[in-house]
């Protein structure tokens, strides 16, 4: 439950009795336990009390309104309460028992062949969802999750999304994400970053392109299908999830730390930076290298701006030549890399927190 719905419990016993109406009953008590109340006023506070039972109201005219012990009323309504509480702890301990027959079932489908072959093309934003909740839902060893992408989607990190990785955690489940270096400048994100890591969620930024992964118990893996905005692929072939498990793995190793503080490593600057150059020297252009980085377009031109007074340009012109002459030739993708990724990735996968 959110601290919001913690909130309104806590709220509804506390308020029991309005203010207005436990102001009328001590007036009762001061008259000395029974007032004369015209029909007209009879409404309100005196209807409130009486559905509770600490008034009897008679029905002459006008109506004589008795004050009833409240001690009765507690006694009476805690003892059904309390029956109640111990009827539900006794169906919440007896649930998993009751479930285990029908878990175990679900659990097979593990061994079974995947109902769509090893690689199944969904279609829907609706049913992606329902599909990549089912899955998290049932993880029982791990959920790795890489989530590119700017500020402004971490932005959309709510409470429930939140929750539910918490409860992922505190079942056992490992929880490792990994963001662009945006994320480090998202209130919304680093709150989310602090939460999962103080109950031993992992969270680390790379400073590279990357496409949207999730990987369940490494067993199936979701990706978004290239060149269309609705579809995303969920793949069970084992040997597909282990290679982009590897692949995964490979990015964790390079990533940093992000404990979801505010103050931005000086080393993530620096390799965001040398990303941005390397690009640059290729010919990407800025909108690409700007999602690929996962940063927004203003954000990039702040980097070149700083660019052109480090190498003392004018023109864009002048930063590439200058760029250009003094910079490794490591940075031209000698080793074949290249910086530029083609087609906008799928939006519509749920996010990492959220999942």
């Amino acid at each position: 439950m959110s601290s919001t719905g913690g909130g309104e419990v806590e709220k509804e016993h506390t308020d029991f009795v309005s203010a207005e109406a436990r102001a009328r009953y001590l007036e009762v008590i001061a008259a000395g336990g029974s007032v004369e109340v015209s029909e007209a006023d009879l409404g309100g506070p005196y209807t409130e009390l009486a559905g509770l039972g600490l008034l009897v109201i008679s029905q002459g005219k006008p109506s004589l309104v008795t004050a009833t012990d409240p001690n009765r009323l507690a006694n009476r309504l805690g003892s059904a309460w309390q029956k109640q509480a111990l009827s539900l702890l006794t169906q919440a301990i007896a649930l998993p028992s009751a479930m285990r027959e029908l878990g175990q079932a679900y659990q097979s489908l593990d061994q079974q062949p995947h109902r769509g072959g090893p690689v199944e093309h969904i279609h829907g934003l609706v049913e992606i969802g329902q599909r990549l909740s089912a899955l998290i839902d049932g993880a029982q060893r791990e959920i790795v999750t890489a989530q590119p992408g700017g500020s402004r989607r971490q932005s959309n990190v709510n409470e429930a999304a939140l929750e539910e990785d918490l409860s992922l955690i505190r079942r056992g489940v490992a929880r490792r994400v990994l963001y662009h270096p945006s994320a480090r400048y998202s209130a919304p994100a680093r709150h989310y970053v602090e939460r999962i890591t103080e109950e031993g969620g992992e969270v680390r930024t790379l400073e590279e392109p990357f496409t949207r992964l999730f990987i369940i118990d490494r067993r199936v893996a979701v990706i978004p299908v290239q060149g269309d905005l609705e579809k995303a692929a969920f793949v069970s072939d084992q040997a597909i999830v282990a290679y982009m498990l590897d692949s995964f793995e490979r990015m964790w190793e390079r990533s940093s730390v992000f404990p979801g503080a505010t103050e931005v490593p000086p080393e993530v600057i620096s390799r965001m930076r040398t990303n941005i150059l390397r690009m640059m020297v290729q010919g990407v252009g800025h909108r690409v290298i700007a999602r690929n980085l996962g940063i927004s377009e203003r954000t990039l031109a702040r980097h070149i701006a700083d660019f052109r007074e480090e190498y003392g340009s004018e023109t864009l012109f002048q930063l590439g030549w200058r760029m250009a002459l003094s910079t490794p030739s490591s940075l031209y993708g000698e080793d074949g890399e290249d910086g530029e990724q083609t087609g906008d990735e799928p939006t519509l996968l749920p996010d990492a927190a959220g999942h």
